[in-house]
């Protein structure tokens, strides 16, 4: 598997703003992101708003994004996506949004129930309630790494559109 065929974060496509990040799509991490068999991408760091990552077909999801945190901040992490007309191999899939503050810090995760019935038009999620994230004050290491997985299954999967995620200080 040769290293291009993955797509490596943009940190030009992270808004930054006093509410916190905003993840365009090539502000992630994507495996096989770089392979237009899998996903087409939108070229520019800042797309059109309509534009958006968009999964042709994998059975290994991994969407993950970085960026470093104020300490004794809460964070609340969320995705926009939606799904084309055509997707398919959702219904059941394990998706998790997953979380940790520092390359050594514990996973927090949340299974991801909407991905059996994404609308069409874009949503937030989680919608039921929020994902969130404190650094611990007395670490060094101050980055969040989140994503989107689903990498238990096997079975594949198509027609994600990945629109932005979202990382906003709740204070």
């Amino acid at each position: 598997m040769a290293s291009k065929s993955h797509q490596e974060a943009d940190p030009n496509a992270i808004i930054a703003n006093e509410g916190g990040f905003i993840f365009k799509p090539k502000a992630f991490n994507i495996v096989w992101g770089s392979d237009t068999r899998y996903w087409r991408i939108p070229r520019s760091p800042i797309p059109d708003e309509q534009e958006a990552a968009e999964l042709i077909q994998v059975s290994w999801l991994e969407v993950t994004g970085s960026v470093k945190l104020e300490p004794s901040t809460r964070y609340e992490i969320s995705f926009k996506l939606s799904f084309r007309r055509d997707s398919f191999g959702w219904s059941g899939a394990p998706i998790f949004l997953m979380a940790k503050v520092g390359k050594k810090g514990k996973y927090k995760w949340k299974r991801l129930k909407e991905l059996d019935n994404l609308p069409k038009d874009p949503i937030m999620v989680p919608t039921d309630d929020s994902f969130t994230i404190e650094p611990i004050q007395d670490i060094p290491d101050k980055r969040l790494y989140f994503g989107l997985y689903e990498v238990w299954s096997g079975k594949w999967k198509g027609g994600l559109k990945v629109h932005e995620a979202i990382v906003k200080k709740l204070g």
